[in-house]
Protein backbone atom coordinates (compact mmCIF):
# COMPACT_ATOMS: atom_id res chain seq x y z
CA UNK A 1 0.00 0.00 0.00
CA UNK A 2 1.75 3.71 -0.74
CA UNK A 3 0.55 6.68 1.45
CA UNK A 4 -1.84 8.18 -0.75
CA UNK A 5 -4.02 5.46 0.03
CA UNK A 6 -3.47 5.48 3.82
CA UNK A 7 -7.37 5.26 5.50
CA UNK A 8 -5.77 8.07 8.26
CA UNK A 9 -4.76 10.45 5.41
CA UNK A 10 -7.85 9.77 3.37
CA UNK A 11 -9.97 10.57 6.64
CA UNK A 12 -7.87 13.72 7.40
CA UNK A 13 -8.81 15.19 4.17
CA UNK A 14 -12.37 14.14 4.79
CA UNK A 15 -12.73 11.62 1.97
CA UNK A 16 -13.72 8.04 2.12
CA UNK A 17 -12.17 5.57 4.02
CA UNK A 18 -12.31 1.67 3.48
CA UNK A 19 -12.96 1.82 7.44
CA UNK A 20 -12.34 4.35 10.55
CA UNK A 21 -8.61 4.69 11.05
CA UNK A 22 -7.16 4.21 14.72
CA UNK A 23 -4.08 5.26 16.14
CA UNK A 24 -3.09 6.32 20.08
CA UNK A 25 -2.12 9.31 21.45
CA UNK A 26 1.44 7.68 23.78
CA UNK A 27 0.80 4.49 22.00
CA UNK A 28 4.45 4.02 22.06
CA UNK A 29 5.67 3.95 25.50
CA UNK A 30 4.67 2.98 28.98
CA UNK A 31 2.00 0.80 28.30
CA UNK A 32 4.63 -1.69 26.59
CA UNK A 33 6.95 -3.73 27.96
CA UNK A 34 8.85 -3.84 24.91
CA UNK A 35 9.25 -0.09 25.81
CA UNK A 36 10.45 -0.42 29.54
CA UNK A 37 13.10 -2.90 27.86
CA UNK A 38 14.51 -0.67 25.05
CA UNK A 39 14.73 2.55 27.64
CA UNK A 40 15.81 0.36 30.84
CA UNK A 41 17.14 3.55 32.92
CA UNK A 42 18.09 5.91 29.70
CA UNK A 43 17.20 9.27 30.83
CA UNK A 44 13.66 10.60 28.72
CA UNK A 45 15.59 13.26 26.84
CA UNK A 46 18.48 11.03 26.17
CA UNK A 47 16.10 8.51 24.32
CA UNK A 48 14.48 10.99 22.45
CA UNK A 49 17.93 12.21 21.03
CA UNK A 50 18.84 8.92 20.34
CA UNK A 51 17.76 7.82 16.42
CA UNK A 52 17.73 4.23 17.13
CA UNK A 53 16.15 4.37 20.18
CA UNK A 54 13.54 6.67 18.38
CA UNK A 55 13.13 4.32 15.54
CA UNK A 56 12.39 1.30 17.62
CA UNK A 57 9.99 2.68 20.49
CA UNK A 58 7.87 4.39 17.35
CA UNK A 59 7.61 1.09 15.85
CA UNK A 60 6.64 -1.04 18.69
CA UNK A 61 3.01 0.22 18.62
CA UNK A 62 2.97 -0.60 14.95
CA UNK A 63 3.83 -3.79 15.12
CA UNK A 64 1.80 -4.89 17.93
CA UNK A 65 -1.42 -2.96 17.32
CA UNK A 66 -1.52 -2.77 13.76
CA UNK A 67 -2.92 0.98 13.81
CA UNK A 68 -2.81 3.31 10.63
CA UNK A 69 -0.46 5.61 11.89
CA UNK A 70 3.21 5.69 13.53
CA UNK A 71 3.34 8.81 15.86
CA UNK A 72 7.31 10.24 16.42
CA UNK A 73 8.29 9.46 19.49
CA UNK A 74 9.70 12.25 20.79
CA UNK A 75 8.12 15.24 24.04
CA UNK A 76 7.53 18.55 23.38
CA UNK A 77 10.32 19.62 25.45
CA UNK A 78 12.46 18.54 22.87
CA UNK A 79 13.32 21.60 21.05
CA UNK A 80 13.40 23.51 23.80
CA UNK A 81 15.84 21.78 25.34
CA UNK A 82 17.64 21.66 21.91
CA UNK A 83 18.43 25.40 21.90
CA UNK A 84 19.77 25.42 25.58
CA UNK A 85 16.82 25.94 28.15
CA UNK A 86 18.10 24.03 30.96
CA UNK A 87 15.30 22.13 31.86
CA UNK A 88 14.60 17.93 32.57
CA UNK A 89 11.90 15.64 32.49
CA UNK A 90 11.60 14.15 36.04
CA UNK A 91 9.86 10.35 36.09
CA UNK A 92 6.80 11.19 37.99
CA UNK A 93 6.59 14.75 37.49
CA UNK A 94 7.23 15.87 34.20
CA UNK A 95 9.13 18.79 32.60
CA UNK A 96 11.04 20.96 35.01
CA UNK A 97 12.82 24.34 34.47
CA UNK A 98 16.09 25.50 36.24
CA UNK A 99 15.79 29.24 35.52
CA UNK A 100 11.97 29.88 35.06
CA UNK A 101 11.12 32.64 32.72
CA UNK A 102 9.24 35.56 33.96
CA UNK A 103 10.69 38.78 32.62
CA UNK A 104 12.08 40.17 29.25
CA UNK A 105 15.43 38.80 29.65
CA UNK A 106 14.66 34.85 29.87
CA UNK A 107 12.44 35.56 27.10
CA UNK A 108 15.31 37.28 24.48
CA UNK A 109 17.71 33.62 25.50
CA UNK A 110 14.79 32.03 23.41
CA UNK A 111 16.69 32.13 20.31
CA UNK A 112 15.16 30.44 16.71
CA UNK A 113 15.39 26.71 16.32
CA UNK A 114 17.91 25.65 13.53
CA UNK A 115 17.96 22.73 12.15
CA UNK A 116 21.42 21.67 13.09
CA UNK A 117 19.98 21.49 16.75
CA UNK A 118 18.04 18.46 16.74
CA UNK A 119 19.64 15.99 13.72
CA UNK A 120 18.56 13.06 15.19
CA UNK A 121 15.07 14.26 15.04
CA UNK A 122 15.39 14.06 11.30
CA UNK A 123 17.76 11.12 10.83
CA UNK A 124 15.07 8.98 13.44
CA UNK A 125 12.37 10.41 10.14
CA UNK A 126 14.07 9.87 7.54
CA UNK A 127 14.99 6.31 8.82
CA UNK A 128 11.36 5.32 9.80
CA UNK A 129 9.70 6.75 6.99
CA UNK A 130 11.50 3.80 5.34
CA UNK A 131 10.60 0.57 7.48
CA UNK A 132 6.89 2.49 8.11
CA UNK A 133 6.22 1.87 3.73
CA UNK A 134 2.57 2.72 3.31
CA UNK A 135 1.77 3.72 7.28
CA UNK A 136 1.59 7.40 8.05
CA UNK A 137 4.09 9.30 10.52
CA UNK A 138 3.03 11.77 11.86
CA UNK A 139 5.19 14.52 13.46
CA UNK A 140 4.11 16.70 16.79
CA UNK A 141 5.30 19.63 19.03
CA UNK A 142 3.56 21.15 21.80
CA UNK A 143 1.77 24.54 21.10
CA UNK A 144 3.24 27.88 22.62
CA UNK A 145 0.34 28.45 25.12
CA UNK A 146 1.51 24.40 26.52
CA UNK A 147 4.90 25.31 25.99
CA UNK A 148 4.80 29.06 27.79
CA UNK A 149 3.01 27.79 30.75
CA UNK A 150 6.11 24.80 31.46
CA UNK A 151 8.82 27.86 30.99
CA UNK A 152 6.66 30.55 33.16
CA UNK A 153 5.69 27.81 35.96
CA UNK A 154 9.18 25.99 35.82
CA UNK A 155 7.30 22.81 35.75
CA UNK A 156 3.45 21.13 35.61
CA UNK A 157 1.22 23.12 37.33
CA UNK A 158 -2.64 22.81 38.66
CA UNK A 159 -4.12 26.31 38.09
CA UNK A 160 -1.22 27.67 35.63
CA UNK A 161 -1.37 31.06 38.07
CA UNK A 162 1.90 32.24 37.00
CA UNK A 163 1.19 32.18 33.42
CA UNK A 164 -1.96 33.48 33.38
CA UNK A 165 -0.75 36.59 35.56
CA UNK A 166 1.75 37.28 33.00
CA UNK A 167 -1.11 37.15 30.59
CA UNK A 168 -3.06 39.35 32.22
CA UNK A 169 -1.04 41.67 34.04
CA UNK A 170 1.86 41.74 31.45
CA UNK A 171 0.32 41.43 27.78
CA UNK A 172 3.06 42.56 26.06
CA UNK A 173 5.54 40.46 27.32
CA UNK A 174 3.07 37.82 26.87
CA UNK A 175 3.10 37.96 23.49
CA UNK A 176 6.77 38.33 22.99
CA UNK A 177 6.67 35.00 24.90
CA UNK A 178 4.38 33.41 22.25
CA UNK A 179 6.05 34.95 18.84
CA UNK A 180 9.27 33.37 20.18
CA UNK A 181 7.74 29.95 20.66
CA UNK A 182 5.26 30.30 17.53
CA UNK A 183 8.47 30.29 15.55
CA UNK A 184 10.29 27.82 17.29
CA UNK A 185 7.33 25.26 16.86
CA UNK A 186 6.82 26.28 13.45
CA UNK A 187 10.19 25.49 12.74
CA UNK A 188 10.13 22.30 14.43
CA UNK A 189 7.23 21.07 12.38
CA UNK A 190 8.81 21.95 9.24
CA UNK A 191 11.97 20.12 9.96
CA UNK A 192 9.86 17.29 10.59
CA UNK A 193 7.75 17.37 7.50
CA UNK A 194 10.95 18.17 5.39
CA UNK A 195 12.38 15.23 6.94
CA UNK A 196 9.20 12.41 5.77
CA UNK A 197 6.03 13.41 8.35
CA UNK A 198 3.13 12.56 6.64
CA UNK A 199 1.09 14.63 9.39
CA UNK A 200 1.40 17.00 12.22
CA UNK A 201 -0.32 16.95 15.34
CA UNK A 202 -0.11 20.74 17.48
CA UNK A 203 -0.39 19.61 21.08
CA UNK A 204 -2.07 22.41 23.11
CA UNK A 205 -2.44 20.51 26.53
CA UNK A 206 -2.92 22.83 28.42
CA UNK A 207 -4.69 25.44 26.81
CA UNK A 208 -8.52 24.08 28.03
CA UNK A 209 -7.44 26.48 31.54
CA UNK A 210 -8.36 29.61 29.49
CA UNK A 211 -12.08 31.29 28.39
CA UNK A 212 -12.53 31.14 24.73
CA UNK A 213 -12.68 35.16 24.58
CA UNK A 214 -8.90 34.87 26.03
CA UNK A 215 -8.05 32.08 24.16
CA UNK A 216 -8.83 34.15 21.02
CA UNK A 217 -6.85 37.34 22.47
CA UNK A 218 -3.30 35.58 23.69
CA UNK A 219 -3.50 32.16 22.05
CA UNK A 220 -5.10 31.38 18.54
CA UNK A 221 -2.77 34.33 16.56
CA UNK A 222 -0.32 31.99 17.82
CA UNK A 223 -1.92 28.88 16.78
CA UNK A 224 -2.81 30.23 13.60
CA UNK A 225 0.44 31.45 12.49
CA UNK A 226 1.50 27.99 13.00
CA UNK A 227 -0.92 26.30 11.08
CA UNK A 228 -0.55 28.85 8.05
CA UNK A 229 3.13 27.94 7.97
CA UNK A 230 2.83 24.03 7.69
CA UNK A 231 1.67 23.23 4.22
CA UNK A 232 1.04 19.78 2.27
CA UNK A 233 0.37 17.27 5.13
CA UNK A 234 -2.65 17.05 7.47
CA UNK A 235 -2.67 19.23 10.52
CA UNK A 236 -3.71 18.16 13.67
CA UNK A 237 -4.88 20.41 17.09
CA UNK A 238 -5.21 18.69 20.44
CA UNK A 239 -5.67 19.98 23.72
CA UNK A 240 -7.46 18.58 27.36
CA UNK A 241 -10.29 20.27 28.48
CA UNK A 242 -11.18 22.25 25.62
CA UNK A 243 -15.37 21.64 24.89
CA UNK A 244 -15.92 25.11 25.34
CA UNK A 245 -13.00 26.18 22.84
CA UNK A 246 -13.63 23.70 20.07
CA UNK A 247 -15.60 26.63 18.10
CA UNK A 248 -12.16 28.66 17.94
CA UNK A 249 -10.09 25.57 17.61
CA UNK A 250 -11.51 25.02 14.68
CA UNK A 251 -10.77 28.15 13.31
CA UNK A 252 -7.36 27.99 14.18
CA UNK A 253 -6.49 26.59 10.77
CA UNK A 254 -5.61 22.67 11.48
CA UNK A 255 -7.30 19.98 9.53
CA UNK A 256 -8.71 17.85 12.26
CA UNK A 257 -9.75 19.00 15.85
CA UNK A 258 -8.68 16.49 18.55
CA UNK A 259 -11.82 16.03 20.82
CA UNK A 260 -11.23 14.58 24.30
CA UNK A 261 -13.56 12.29 26.42
CA UNK A 262 -15.44 15.00 27.77
CA UNK A 263 -18.00 16.00 24.76
CA UNK A 264 -19.04 13.64 22.29
CA UNK A 265 -18.50 13.45 19.14
CA UNK A 266 -21.92 14.42 17.72
CA UNK A 267 -21.62 17.45 19.29
CA UNK A 268 -18.10 18.20 18.81
CA UNK A 269 -19.08 18.12 15.34
CA UNK A 270 -21.37 21.01 15.64
CA UNK A 271 -19.26 23.17 17.82
CA UNK A 272 -16.55 22.73 15.62
CA UNK A 273 -18.53 23.62 12.43
CA UNK A 274 -18.13 22.22 9.01
CA UNK A 275 -14.69 21.73 6.93
CA UNK A 276 -12.49 20.02 9.90
CA UNK A 277 -12.52 16.15 10.26
CA UNK A 278 -12.46 14.54 14.30
CA UNK A 279 -10.09 12.92 15.83
CA UNK A 280 -11.46 11.28 19.22
CA UNK A 281 -12.46 10.33 21.66
CA UNK A 282 -12.77 7.22 24.08
CA UNK A 283 -11.99 7.51 27.69
CA UNK A 284 -8.17 6.18 28.07
CA UNK A 285 -9.89 5.08 31.50
CA UNK A 286 -12.19 2.49 29.74
CA UNK A 287 -9.39 0.79 29.03
CA UNK A 288 -8.69 -0.27 32.46
CA UNK A 289 -12.56 -2.21 32.42
CA UNK A 290 -13.50 -5.11 31.10
CA UNK A 291 -13.16 -5.67 27.41
CA UNK A 292 -17.58 -5.72 27.01
CA UNK A 293 -17.75 -2.29 28.72
CA UNK A 294 -14.80 -1.21 26.07
CA UNK A 295 -16.33 -2.74 22.68
CA UNK A 296 -19.62 -1.04 23.81
CA UNK A 297 -18.23 2.59 24.51
CA UNK A 298 -15.82 2.07 21.43
CA UNK A 299 -18.95 1.13 19.25
CA UNK A 300 -20.53 4.30 20.60
CA UNK A 301 -17.56 6.45 19.96
CA UNK A 302 -17.49 5.35 16.43
CA UNK A 303 -21.23 5.98 15.70
CA UNK A 304 -21.16 9.90 16.84
CA UNK A 305 -17.93 10.14 14.83
CA UNK A 306 -20.41 9.30 11.78
CA UNK A 307 -21.66 13.07 12.73
CA UNK A 308 -17.99 14.53 11.42
CA UNK A 309 -17.08 14.73 7.84
CA UNK A 310 -14.34 12.46 8.39
CA UNK A 311 -13.63 10.55 11.81
CA UNK A 312 -10.04 9.45 13.30
CA UNK A 313 -10.62 7.31 16.40
CA UNK A 314 -8.66 8.25 18.87
CA UNK A 315 -8.44 8.14 22.64
CA UNK A 316 -9.64 11.61 24.28
CA UNK A 317 -6.23 11.80 26.31
CA UNK A 318 -2.95 9.32 26.19
CA UNK A 319 -2.81 5.74 26.96
CA UNK A 320 -2.73 5.17 30.49
CA UNK A 321 0.55 3.69 31.94
CA UNK A 322 -1.30 0.95 33.61
CA UNK A 323 -3.26 -0.19 30.08
CA UNK A 324 -2.62 -4.12 28.98
CA UNK A 325 -1.57 -3.90 25.42
CA UNK A 326 -3.94 -6.54 24.24
CA UNK A 327 -7.09 -4.71 25.06
CA UNK A 328 -5.26 -1.81 22.31
CA UNK A 329 -4.69 -4.74 20.17
CA UNK A 330 -8.69 -5.88 20.80
CA UNK A 331 -9.49 -2.26 20.49
CA UNK A 332 -8.04 -1.78 17.18
CA UNK A 333 -9.30 -4.81 15.68
CA UNK A 334 -12.62 -3.95 16.60
CA UNK A 335 -12.44 -0.24 15.34
CA UNK A 336 -11.51 -1.67 11.61
CA UNK A 337 -14.19 -4.49 11.97
CA UNK A 338 -17.18 -2.28 13.28
CA UNK A 339 -16.57 0.50 10.83
CA UNK A 340 -15.68 -1.50 7.01
CA UNK A 341 -17.85 0.73 4.85
CA UNK A 342 -18.84 -1.48 1.41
Amino acid sequence: MNLADSAFLRACRRQPVPHTPVWYMRQAGRALPEYHKVRGGVPMLTACATPDMIVEITMQPVRRYGVDAAIFFSDIVVPLKAIGVDLDIKPGVGPVVADPIRDARGIDALRPLEPDDVPYVTEAIRALTGELGGTPLIGFAGAPFTLGSYLIEGGPSKNHDRTKAMMYGEPQLWHALMERLSTIVLEHLRLQVAAGASAVQLFDSWVGAVAPADYREFVLPYTRRIFEGVTGVPRIHFGVGTGELLGVLGEAGADVVGVDWRVPLDEAARRVGPGRALQGNLDPAVLLAPWEVVERKAREVLRQGRAAEGHVFNLGHGVLPSTDPDQLKRLTDLVHEASVTG
